[in-house]
């Protein structure tokens, strides 16, 4: 059975089950380590050179981050090298868990000696890695495309050894049914011991990671500053622990988190606040657990209509998630949860995407700032109005309309942030 014929209930647990996985650093230089340490694989001997192809979102996620367990290396070279000196494929999202330094050593060395080249593959996926590994008369080539882990093709010596059809978002999640009321009547009534070992690593995942960024200087130290600055009140340390989650991850921390949509900001953005609402609140463990249930299912839904990789930052999402399931820790009906969501789509929704770097956990921080003011007003029964700018009739058509926005409407925007970006446009 497919998943887009599976009940409902089904469908939201293969859903979590699909995105609530591990991943070492920032995600897209780790789809390039994969790659890398695929076609290493397939080629089975170690490469002479090796080529790599990547789509603009990927650059662009990839120009400014710290890839993890480098030594503070950024660049999409360095991802592939790392794949290839000690990259594990089989670890998928962490395949770089087990870089040593003698891994770190020779990836230099082969960074200097120009052993990779890379380039910008036009028309591609937004998602799009092609790693091509070179030794002799022989040559391997692995294809990632759609998310970060999905190989639609191997090649061996012109040989295809795998070919899979690109995802189609429709009928890979299977999306009739899905909506903020049958994500909260989920959320509310189902069993949890399907549930809770995932929702146990997402809390233990990346509360670690938010206590590392808290702990030590990280970025630009977005967390620290807040709670340094702004003091220990609930609503500041809801934006403080995510944001330190982010300057941890963006800058290069070698601990896992639980993403949600492909992305750890994201993963962080949408549990981190409602993990630290829960203990302020002091609610049982049951209610935390049916909390993030909501946050992660509503950003899985809302992401989908913008897709993987967009000039739309996904943080947006991510907050409208926590500040539903906040929203639900206070006790709030459906129509108040509908109200935080609007209220955070309508003030937030122009953050754009320009890459992977320090300054993403200060996006966090802002798009948590309005879904914590959005909760809010929606506590005293207040929402943004329908003709309001983006602001539809129902929630669910609000939602759409951001993901349009992001999807459609931000098409041209993306190819101009990767212009300036690589200097192509000098403002």
């Amino acid at each position: 059975m497919s998943i887009a014929t599976l009940p409902l209930a089904e469908n939201f647990l293969a859903a979590l089950r699909r995105e609530l996985v591990p991943a070492l650093g920032c995600t897209e230089p780790i789809a390039i380590a994969y790659a890398a340490a695929k076609a290493r694989e397939v080629l089975g001997a170690f490469p002479e050179g090796m080529t790599v192809y990547c789509s603009g979102n990927i650059v662009k996620n990839v120009k400014g981050v710290v890839v993890p367990n480098s030594g503070g290396l950024r660049g999409i070279d360095v991802a592939a090298a790392l794949g290839v000196t000690g990259g594990r494929a089989e670890r998928q999202l962490e395949v770089l868990g087990e870089i040593t330094d003698a891994d770190i050593s020779r990836a230099k060395e082969l960074l200097d000696s120009g052993f990779v080249t890379c380039h910008l593959q036009e028309g591609a996926a937004n998602l799009y890695v092609r790693a091509e590994a070179r030794r002799g008369e022989h040559c391997a080539q692995v294809t990632v495309q759609d998310h970060h882990t999905h190989i639609v093709q191997i090649v061996k010596d012109g040989q295809v050894l795998q070919q899979e059809d690109r995802l189609s978002q429709e009928e890979d999640t299977g999306w009739e049914g899905w909506s903020v009321s049958a994500i909260l009547d989920f959320a509310r009534t189902t069993g949890l011991a399907e549930v809770a070992p995932l929702l146990d690593r997402q809390i233990r995942y990346n509360t670690a990671i938010s206590e590392e960024g808290l702990n030590k200087p990280y970025g630009a130290q977005v967390g620290r500053t807040l709670l340094a600055a702004y003091g220990d009140g609930i609503r500041n340390r809801a934006k403080a622990r995510a944001a330190a989650g982010s300057d941890a991850r963006m800058g290069g921390c070698a601990l896992p988190v639980v993403i949600n949509s492909g992305s750890g900001n994201q993963g962080m953005a949408l549990s981190l606040p409602v993990i630290e609402y829960a203990r302020e609140l002091k609610v049982p463990e049951e209610k935390l657990y049916r909390a993030l249930l909501i946050s992660n299912l509503f950003s899985i839904y809302a992401k989908h209509y913008i897709g993987s990789l967009s000039a739309f930052c996904g943080a947006v999402t991510a907050a409208c998630g926590s500040g539903a399931a906040i929203t639900y820790l206070c006790g709030g009906d459906d129509q108040a949860v509908a109200r935080t969501i609007t209220n955070t789509l309508a003030t937030t929704s122009g953050i754009v995407c320009d890459g992977a770097k320090a300054s993403c956990a200060a996006k966090i921080a802002a798009a948590l700032d309005a879904a914590i003011l959005g909760h809010e007003l929606s506590l005293q029964g207040l929402a943004f109005q329908p003709g309001e700018g983006i602001v539809q009739q129902e929630v669910e058509a609000t939602v759409r309309a951001t993901g349009h926005i992001g999807r459609v409407g931000m098409r041209e925007t993306d190819l101009e942030i990767l212009r300036v970006m690589l200097g192509v446009v000098r403002p």
